[in-house]
C-alpha cells in the first residue's frame, strides 16, 4: 500500500510550531502525569523527571521541577491484569495526593506504538480513580498511537507501520501476534471494539480524521462536543505537526468543559506539551569531564521481537571486539539452582568490563505458552535473571554506560538492576528514538542509562548508540 495514494483523500499538511502549541497551553499550569508502562515512552522528550517508584514524597519531588510532564514507570505491559490495575489506581491516588489540590494534573496512559499493552483496563481504572477520590468524570478516552520517527502512522482511523513509502495494516505485522496482547484490527475502531470484547461497539468510536484535525482546533473540539461516559476517541497522525495540531484541538475541547484522558505512543506528550525535538546527544553531551568510570559499557539485549535480534547480529559484526555473554533462559526458568549460573555469568561480565564493552543477552529461542498469564510469568523470571546480573556486575565493576534493548528489560534493569529512583530523561540517541536518562540518585548516579524499545530503529541503529557511547 502506497502512502501517498492512502493520503490522497485529506487535507495537506498544515504547518506549526512547538512554540505555537507551548504559548497555549503553558496558560493552563497544567502537570500531565505519564503512567508509562515501559520505560521506552520517554523516548520522545527531554528534560523531564522519571520516576520508578510513586509514594507521595516522589511525586512531591517531581512537581517540584518545573517541568510540565511527569513520567512514572509503571511497567504495567509486564504484569497480569490484577496487578496492572493495583498499580494504576496507587499512582493515580499518590499523584492527586502529592498535588493537595494546588497543582492541576491531567492523566496519560502511554502505551505501545504497536498497540500491545493492559487497554481498556488501564483507561478505566484511571478513570475510576478520578471519579472515587476527586469527582471527575471523564468524558472522552483519546488514543493516539502514531509514533512517525518509528515508522508508526494512523490514516483514516487506520494504524499501519511504514517502510519507505510502503504502509501495512499493523494487525499484518508480528507485534498483533503477541502471546499475551495480540489482536486482528488494524483499524482503531475496530481494535477499540476487539479489545473491550465489544463494551464499546465501532460506531460509538469518534475518528479525528487528518481533514479534522487538519482544520483546525475548533474543528477538532466540535467534533468531541458528544463526548460522555469516557467515550473512545482515536486519532489520525503522519507528521509532528498532526500531533500538535491535536494537541490544541484537545486542549480547546478542554477549556470547552471536556474531561480527557490519554492513550497514547511516545511522541504524544512531547506534542501536548510543545517541546521541540531534542537534537541526538553526542558523547561530549553524554559524558561530562567530571565522568571518572573508565572501561567498556554494558548492552543488556531482552527483547524478542525481529528488529531487535537484527541489530543485535549487526552490533556483534560491527564490534568485533565486543564480548558477547549469553543467558540461557533454560537455566533460569523454573531451575532451583539458577542463582550459582547467575553468578558466574556475572563475574564473567565485570572481568571483561575492565578492558571493554560487553553485550549481554538472553537466548534468542523464545520461551512462551499458549496462557498468556504464563507468558508474562516466564517473561518476569528471564527478567529477574537479567536484573541479578546487572546487580551483581554494577557491585563488582561499575560500566562506563549501560544500554537495556526491550520494553520490560529496560524497565527492570532501570528500577531494580540499578536502583533508580528519580531521573532526568535528556533526550535521544537517535532522531526521535532511544532516550537517555541521567539517574539523580542510588549507586547508578553518574552512569548514563540508554532506554532502548525491542521495536526501533533500523538494523545498524543498536550498533551507531554503542559507536556513540563508545566514542574516547
Amino acid at each position: 500500500m502506497i502512502e501517498r495514494q492512502v493520503l490522497a483523500d485529506f487535507l495537506p499538511d498544515v504547518s506549526i510550531s512547538a512554540a505555537d502549541v507551548a504559548a497555549i497551553v503553558s496558560t493552563t499550569a497544567t502537570i500531565l502525569v505519564v503512567l508509562d508502562d515501559d520505560p521506552t515512552g520517554t523516548q520522545s522528550v527531554s528534560n523531564l523527571p522519571v520516576l520508578t517508584q510513586w509514594d507521595v514524597a516522589d511525586f512531591e519531588w517531581a512537581f517540584t521541577q518545573g517541568a510540565s510532564a511527569v513520567y512514572v514507570l509503571t511497567n504495567t505491559r509486564s504484569l497480569d491484569p490484577a496487578e496492572a490495575a493495583t498499580r494504576n489506581r496507587e499512582i493515580v491516588v499518590n499523584a492527586l495526593a502529592a498535588a493537595a489540590g494546588n497543582t492541576p494534573l491531567a492523566f496519560v496512559s502511554r502505551s505501545d506504538s504497536t498497540l500491545r499493552g493492559h487497554y481498556p483496563l488501564e483507561t478505566d481504572v484511571i478513570a475510576e480513580t478520578l471519579l472515587e477520590i476527586s469527582g471527575e468524570r471523564i468524558d472522552g478516552v483519546v488514543i493516539v498511537p502514531a509514533f512517525p520517527d518509528a515508522g508508526r502512522v494512523t490514516i483514516g482511523g487506520t494504524h499501519y507501520m511504514r517502510s519507505g513509502d510502503e504502509l501495512t495494516p499493523v494487525a499484518e505485522t508480528e507485534f498483533a501476534k503477541d502471546a499475551t496482547f495480540g489482536y486482528t484490527h488494524s483499524d482503531l475502531a475496530g481494535w477499540v471494539e476487539e479489545k473491550s470484547a465489544g463494551r464499546f461497539t465501532t460506531d460509538q468510536v469518534i475518528v479525528l480524521d487528518l481533514n479534522i484535525i487538519r482544520a483546525g482546533a475548533d474543528a477538532v473540539a466540535d467534533a468531541l462536543a458528544g463526548a460522555t461516559g469516557s467515550t473512545p476517541i482515536v486519532a489520525d497522525a503522519v507528521t509532528e505537526e498532526d500531533l500538535r495540531l491535536l494537541a490544541l484541538g484537545l486542549v480547546e475541547s478542554e477549556s470547552r468543559g471536556k474531561k480527557l484522558l490519554y492513550r497514547v505512543g511516545p511522541p504524544f506528550v512531547r506534542a501536548r506539551i510543545g517541546q521541540e525535538k531534542h537534537n541526538p546527544l553526542t558523547a561530549a553531551e553524554v559524558f561530562p569531564a567530571s565522568h571518572t568510570n573508565t572501561g567498556g559499557g554494558l548492552i543488556v539485549v531482552g527483547s524478542h521481537v525481529g528488529v531487535t535480534s537484527r541489530q543485535l547480529a549487526q552490533l556483534r559484526v560491527e564490534r568485533p571486539d565486543a564480548v558477547t555473554i549469553e543467558i540461557d533462559v533454560t537455566k533460569v526458568i523454573n531451575v532451583p539452582a539458577a542463582e550459582q549460573y547467575l553468578d558466574e555469568v556475572s563475574a564473567q561480565i565485570a572481568g571483561h568490563l575492565a578492558t571493554g564493552d560487553v553485550i549481554v543477552h538472553t537466548s534468542r529461542l523464545l520461551v512462551k505458552s499458549d496462557d498468556p498469564n504464563e507468558s508474562l510469568d516466564f517473561s518476569r523470571q528471564v527478567s529477574a535473571a537479567v536484573v541479578a546480573v546487572v546487580q551483581k556486575t554494577l557491585a563488582a565493576h561499575p560500566p562506563r554506560f549501560v544500554i537495556a534493548k526491550g520494553g520490560i528489560t529496560s524497565s527492570d534493569v532501570a528500577a531494580h538492576g540499578l536502583s533508580i529512583r528519580h531521573a532526568i530523561v535528556r533526550g535521544p540517541m537517535l532522531p526521535g528514538i532511544v532516550s537517555l536518562w541521567e539517574p539523580v540518585d542510588g549507586p547508578a548516579i553518574g552512569i548514563p542509562y540508554i532506554v532502548f524499545a525491542g521495536n526501533v530503529g533500523d538494523d545498524d541503529s543498536l550498533a551507531r548508540v554503542v559507536e556513540t557511547l563508545s566514542a574516547p
